[in-house]
C-alpha cells in the first residue's frame, strides 16, 4: 500500500459529514420520539437511584446522567448532545484543523450517549456501523492541536482497520443472503420484489422495477460477485486489484442510493471504500503531476508478472461466475439467462473453507503494514525523533492488533465452527467491550420481505366513528397518487419502524400503542413526526376521537399497454384489521400500554426556566419548521462551500509561495554566478587599463617627437630671422660708411 495521506483526509472529511447528517437528523425527531410526551420517553431508561455517577456510567455509559446537574431533563439533555454533535461535526467538516483525534473522540462519545437510550428507533445496523467507524477514526485521525506532527508513520497501520471493517461488512452482507435460505436470493429473483418492498423507495425505483426479469437476475449475480468474491481483493498486493474493487463497490452503492432512501448508510459505506485508494490515484483524480521514476529491468519484470497475475484473477472470477451461476447468452431473445448452479450444502462447505483463510489473509496483510511502518520508524533521522516515532508505532500497532482480535468474534458469526474455535481470551475481551459498540456483526437484506405484496399499515381517524380519514405520513407509501420521495441522508425513524410493524402483528411493535395514544391526545411533537407542515395533518385543529389501523398490500402500478405512464404510482388491496378502534380511556388501549410498560407512573420533571433550556426550546422551534432533508442539505452545502473557499485560498497561497520560492532560488543562483562575472569584468578592466596606458604612452612619445620637431623648426626660424636681422644691420652699416 502506498502513501495514504490524501485518502485519510477524504475519509475524515466524509465521516464528519456523516456525523453531521446523523446528529441533525436525530435532533429534529427527539421531542416526538424521546420527549416527555413522545412515543418512548428516554427518561424511562434513566431511572433515578442512589448509585454514584461512576456506577451509573458503568450501568449505562451515557452523558445524559449529567443532565440534572445542568438543570436539564432527559429530553433537553438529548437535544443538547445532538445539537452539540451536529455543530461540532459541521465545524469539523468546514475547518481542517478540527479533524483531530480528540474531536472525533468527543463525537463518538456524544453519539454513543444517544444510542444508549435510543431503544428500538436507534437499533439499526448503520447506527452500529457509525459507532464502530467513529471509534476507528479516533485511531486514524492525527493530533493537530496545539501542534501538528508530520511524523505519522503508523497511518497505514491504523487505516488498515477501516479496510478490514469494509471487508467484514461486504462479505457478511453477501454471505447472509445465501445462509438465510431465502428462496428469492437463491432463485435470483430478489430484485423483482426489492424495489417496491423496500422501506422508502425513490421515484427511480418505479422505473427499475419495470426492467426485464433476466436483467434483474443478472443484477443479483453481480451483487453476489461484488459482495462475496471481490472483498478478497481488498488485501491484494497488486494496486490495480484494490482500485478495481473500489470502483465496483462504488458502483453498487450508487445504484442503491438512486433506487432507495437508506439515509447515511450508503455514504458511510463509500467512506469506508476510500481505504482502498492511495495518494497516487487521488492525485490522478485531481490532475496533479506525479514524479516518474526510471524503472530498472527487474522492476519491469515484476510489473509484467503483476499484469499477468491481475488478468489471471479477473479471468478466474469470470469463469467461476459463469460456472456457478450458469450464465448463457440467448442471442435471439437478446437476453442472458442465469441460475444458481450450487446447493446450500456446497455453499456452506465453501464458507467453512474460506472463513479461517480469510482471517489469516487479514493477519498477513496487517503484519506487512506493521513491519513496513517499523522500518520507516527505524529510518527516521535523529535519536529523539526516532524514539518518538517508535513509541507511536508501538502504541498504535498494539491498538490495531487488539481491535482486529476482538472483531473476529462478530465476524465468525457467519460460520459457527470457526466461532467456536476462537481463543477464549478474545471472547472475554469482546464481552467487556460489547456495550461500547466497538465491533459489531453485519448482514444487510438477509431475507426479502413482501414477496406477496408490500404490507403497509394505514392509520385512520374519526370524530364520530362513521366518517374515517386516512392519516398520511410524509415519507412512507400511503397515498397511491403521491410520488415516492427523496429524503436521504435523513432517516425518518418513525416511518422506518412503521415498515417493520407492518411485517407482523401490532403486539410485536409495542410503541405502536403509544403512537395511537399520543395522537388521540393531540401531542404536537408526535404529529410533527408524521407531518412537518401541520396544515397537511387532517386533525390539526382538534385531535381525533377514534383511531384504527388497517393493513394493506401495495404494489407498484404497471405501465399502460400503449407504453404511457399511469396516473398513480401505487395500487393496493385491503388485507385485514391491524389495530381495533380505540379512544382515550379505552380498556384495550390501556391494557396494551400497561402490558408494555408505556404508562406513566410519575409525572415528568418540571422544565426549568433557566437560559439553557430556553435557548434549546428557541432553537428547536425554528429548526423543526424546516423539512429535515432540506435542513441537512443546507447545512452540508454551507460547510462544503466554506471548505471549498479555504481550499482555493490555500491553493492560491501555495502558488504564491512557490513563485516566491522560485524567485528566491533564481536570486541565489544569480548570486552564485555573480563572483565569476565580477572576476571576468576585473580582468577585462585591467586589460583595458593596460591598453589605455600603452595608447597613452605611444601618444606621449608621438607628442614629444612632434614637440621636438616644432621646437627645431622654431629654432631654425629664429636663426633665419637673426641672420636676416644681422644682414640688414650690416647693410645699414655699410651705407653709413659710404655716406
Amino acid at each position: 500500500m502506498g502513501d495514504i495521506r490524501l485518502p485519510r483526509h477524504m475519509f475524515l472529511w466524509c465521516l464528519s459529514a456523516v456525523y453531521m447528517f446523523a446528529f441533525a437528523s436525530l435532533y429534529v425527531q427527539i421531542p416526538g420520539l424521546y420527549g416527555n410526551e413522545g412515543l418512548l420517553p428516554a427518561r424511562w431508561q434513566l431511572r433515578v437511584s442512589g448509585k454514584s455517577v461512576v456506577e451509573q456510567l458503568k450501568d449505562s455509559p451515557t452523558l445524559l446522567w449529567f443532565g440534572p446537574r445542568l438543570g436539564l431533563d432527559t429530553q433537553q439533555c438529548m437535544e443538547l448532545l445532538s445539537l452539540a454533535g451536529a455543530l461540532l461535526s459541521l465545524m469539523t467538516l468546514a475547518l481542517p484543523p478540527l479533524r483531530d483525534c480528540r474531536v472525533f473522540l468527543v463525537l463518538w462519545i456524544l453519539y454513543l450517549s444517544l444510542y444508549q437510550v435510543g431503544q428500538v428507533f436507534l437499533y439499526f445496523q448503520w447506527d452500529n456501523l457509525l459507532l464502530e467507524t467513529g471509534f476507528l477514526a479516533i485511531l486514524v485521525a492525527p493530533m493537530k492541536m496545539p501542534w501538528s506532527s508530520k511524523l505519522c508513520l503508523h497511518d497505514n497501520v491504523t487505516f488498515w482497520l477501516v479496510r478490514w471493517l469494509l471487508f467484514r461488512l461486504m462479505f457478511a452482507s453477501g454471505v447472509v443472503k445465501l445462509t438465510s435460505r431465502c428462496p428469492t436470493w437463491w432463485g435470483l429473483t430478489a430484485l423483482t420484489y426489492h424495489y417496491e418492498t423496500q422501506c422508502i423507495p425513490t421515484p427511480l425505483a418505479w422505473f427499475a422495477h419495470q426492467l426485464p426479469v433476466w436483467f434483474q437476475k443478472l443484477s443479483i449475480v453481480g451483487t453476489f460477485v461484488i459482495e462475496i468474491a471481490l472483498p478478497f481483493l481488498f488485501f491484494s498486493p497488486i494496486r490495480r486489484h484494490r482500485l478495481a474493487a473500489f470502483y465496483m463497490q462504488l458502483l453498487l452503492q450508487v445504484f442503491i442510493i438512486l433506487s432507495g432512501n437508506y439515509n447515511f448508510f450508503n455514504i458511510l459505506t463509500i467512506t469506508l471504500c476510500l481505504s482502498l485508494l492511495d495518494d497516487q490515484h487521488v492525485n490522478f483524480w485531481l490532475r496533479r503531476p506525479t514524479q516518474k521514476t526510471e524503472s530498472t529491468s527487474l522492476q519491469t519484470l515484476f510489473s509484467g508478472l503483476a499484469v499477468m497475475l491481475e488478468v489471471g484473477v479477473y479471468a478466474l472470477l469470470c469463469y467461476w461466475t459463469v460456472q456457478y451461476f450458469d450464465l448463457q447468452v440467448d442471442w435471439e431473445k437478446k437476453s442472458v439467462s442465469s441460475k444458481t448452479a450450487f446447493t446450500y450444502f456446497e455453499f456452506n462447505g465453501f464458507l467453512k473453507t474460506v472463513t479461517v483463510p480469510s482471517i489469516w489473509i487479514g493477519v498477513l496483510s496487517l503484519t506487512w503494514e506493521i513491519i513496513t511502518a517499523m522500518f520507516k520508524c527505524a529510518c527516521v533521522r535523529g535519536v529523539l525523533r526516532r524514539l518518538w516515532s517508535t513509541i507511536q508505532w508501538a502504541v498504535m500497532a498494539a491498538a490495531t492488533v487488539s481491535m482486529f482480535a476482538i472483531s473476529l468474534v462478530p465476524y465468525t458469526y457467519i460460520e459457527y465452527d470457526s466461532n467456536n474455535n476462537l481463543w477464549p481470551g478474545i471472547r472475554t475481551a469482546f464481552e467487556v467491550t460489547d456495550r461500547y459498540q466497538l465491533v459489531n456483526s453485519y448482514g444487510l437484506f438477509r431475507r426479502m420481505t413482501g414477496v406477496g405484496g408490500r404490507p403497509e399499515v394505514v392509520i385512520e381517524g374519526s370524530m364520530d366513528r362513521n366518517t374515517w380519514t386516512e392519516i398520511e405520513f410524509m415519507y412512507k407509501p400511503g397515498n397511491m397518487s403521491a410520488a415516492p420521495p427523496v429524503v436521504a441522508p435523513h432517516q425518518p425513524r418513525l416511518d422506518w419502524q412503521m415498515w417493520f410493524a407492518a411485517l407482523g402483528p401490532h403486539t410485536q411493535s409495542p410503541w405502536f400503542s403509544s403512537l395511537l395514544h399520543r395522537l388521540l391526545q393531540g401531542k404536537r411533537d408526535v404529529v410533527k413526526l408524521i407531518q412537518t407542515d401541520e396544515s397537511q395533518y387532517p386533525f390539526s385543529k382538534q385531535p381525533p376521537t377514534y383511531l384504527r389501523a388497517h393493513r394493506y398490500k401495495y404494489w407498484f402500478s404497471e405501465p399502460k399497454e400503449d407504453g404511457s405512464y399511469p396516473q398513480r404510482w401505487w395500487r393496493r388491496v385491503y388485507v385485514e384489521e391491524f389495530y381495533p378502534i380505540v379512544r382515550l380511556g379505552d380498556s384495550y388501549l390501556e391494557q396494551m400500554l400497561v402490558q408494555h410498560g408505556l404508562k406513566d407512573k410519575a409525572p415528568p420533571r418540571r422544565s426549568s426556566n433557566a437560559w439553557l433550556p430556553r435557548f434549546l426550546r428557541h432553537v428547536g422551534e425554528h429548526a423543526r419548521e424546516i423539512p429535515a432533508h432540506l435542513l441537512l442539505w443546507t447545512l452540508f452545502t454551507s460547510a462544503a462551500t466554506v471548505c471549498l473557499l479555504n481550499s482555493l485560498r490555500s491553493r492560491a497561497y501555495h502558488r504564491l509561495h512557490e513563485s516566491l520560492q522560485n524567485q528566491h532560488t533564481d536570486k541565489q543562483a544569480a548570486e552564485q554566478t555573480r563572483p565569476n562575472v565580477t572576476e571576468e569584468n576585473k580582468k577585462k578592466h585591467e586589460e583595458e587599463e593596460e591598453e589605455k596606458k600603452e595608447v597613452t604612452k605611444n601618444d606621449a612619445e608621438e607628442d614629444g617627437k612632434e614637440q621636438e620637431e616644432v621646437a627645431t623648426s622654431e629654432e631654425e626660424q629664429e636663426g633665419e630671422i637673426e641672420e636676416e636681422v644681422s644682414a640688414k644691420e650690416t647693410e645699414e652699416d655699410s651705407l653709413r660708411k659710404r655716406k
